[in-house]
Formats: C-alpha cells, structure tokens, sequence
C-alpha cells in the first residue's frame, strides 16, 4: 500500500522486452536501501525488486501491467516517481494507494490557475465512472485532488512543489500518464452490485427494519 506521495525521481537505466514482459531497472538513491522482494511503486506501478547493484534496482514487469501502464513507452534517461510501500506508522497525507493501476490518460491540456497548474486529462469512459469532483486519484503515482469531471475528461490542480519533485513538472500535452482510481469506491461499487444471493450472510436484505434485522446485521 502507498500513499501517493513521491519519495523520489529514478533515472532509467534500461528497459529490455521480453516477448509481452520488461525487465525495467532504475537507478535511485533516496529509497535505498532496498533488498529483494520489496516493493517499490514506479510511476504508480507496484513492482518487485528481484536484483540490486550499481545504486539501482530491477524489476520484473508482467504483461498485465505492462499493458495497462506507460511503462513500455520509457527509454533510459528518462525520470520516473518512485515510492516506497507505507508503514503502519506512517503519516497517510496522500490517500490510500494500491499501486495498480487501471489504464492509461493522456494530457490534453495545462493552464495556469495562481500559482498552480491545471492538468486536463482524458481517459476512459470505465476509468471516468470512478473519478469524482474533490475525490481522489493517483497520476503516475501521485496523489492528486480532481477539481473537475467532464463525459471526456477530468482536471487536476499541481502545486509547484509537487511539479518540481515529480514527472508533472516536464510532462506536458500528449504525455500518457498512469491512473488508479479511488480505491474505496471501486470495492463499494463491487459489493452493491453484486446479486443478492452472492453476497455474504451478513449483507443479505430481510424484510422490514427492527430489532431483528439490526442485530442480524451485526449493530446490536
């Protein structure tokens, strides 16, 4: 789980296809150390190291996000966010962040507003359902507040600080960037819609509203 809020800007060193799979590695020094089998999030992507050497590591990209993300359009040299998972600890100041990411947006459009920037981005009509005015969304893994939606698009505002330490401050119209959406939504959605008699004991509807049916449901 990550927070969205980035740890660091990583350098590509290389990025090798294997049929449908890459194995992506990036340099870092802000995260280390590391050691195999963390996690770390790569533009938002949740991603195992499996080697460490030379102030980078490695990890094995799968066709499934490989698919959905902007990972294949990188080339060494180019900068990416990395973030670390979040400890239990932790301070959450981003918001919940699985690091799967759904598909892919693109920039349409950046304007000033004061001392921000609003990015514009379009994407996907199943990708849109999920993105609400002053909800929630990761944008190459950083957390970012929606301020507007429209049947095409969604816009974002980013602060200077965020442009400075994240891929958002060189990434203009026609960039591809990673989305994940909401998590809770996507996990309400799912249970409201699933069909009564699939759900759970617990979640079944029983006539009327009593005594019975709250202590059935667990509230007394």
């Amino acid at each position: 789980m990550f927070t969205g809020l980035i740890a660091e800007l990583g350098t590509v060193r290389h990025l090798v296809r294997q049929g449908p799979s890459y194995h992506l590695t990036v340099a870092a020094k802000k995260i280390a150390p590391l050691q195999l089998g963390d996690s770390v999030a790569v533009n938002g992507v949740c991603l195992t190291v499996v080697a460490l050497g030379d102030g980078a590591f490695t990890a094995d990209v799968m066709p499934e996000s490989a698919r959905l993300t902007n990972i294949g359009l990188l080339a060494p040299g180019d900068k990416v966010n990395l973030e670390r998972p979040l400890r239990l600890s932790d301070r959450l100041d981003g918001h919940l962040v699985s690091g799967h990411v759904e598909g892919t947006g693109r920039i349409v459009q950046v304007s000033p507003d004061g001392v921000a920037k609003i990015f514009t981005v379009s994407s996907a009509p199943e990708l849109l359902r999920y993105i609400i005015p002053k909800g929630s969304v990761a944008l190459d893994g950083i957390s970012l507040t929606v301020t507007e939606v429209s049947p095409t698009s969604f816009n974002v505002g980013v602060i200077p600080h965020t442009a400075a330490e994240t891929t958002l401050g060189f990434k203009g119209n026609g960039a591809v960037v990673n989305i994940e959406t909401d998590l809770i939504g996507k996990y309400v959605e799912h249970f409201l819609l699933q069909p009564l008699g699939e759900r759970p004991p617990v979640f079944k509807k029983r006539a009327g509203l009593g005594m019975e049916e709250l202590a059935v449901n667990g509230f007394l």
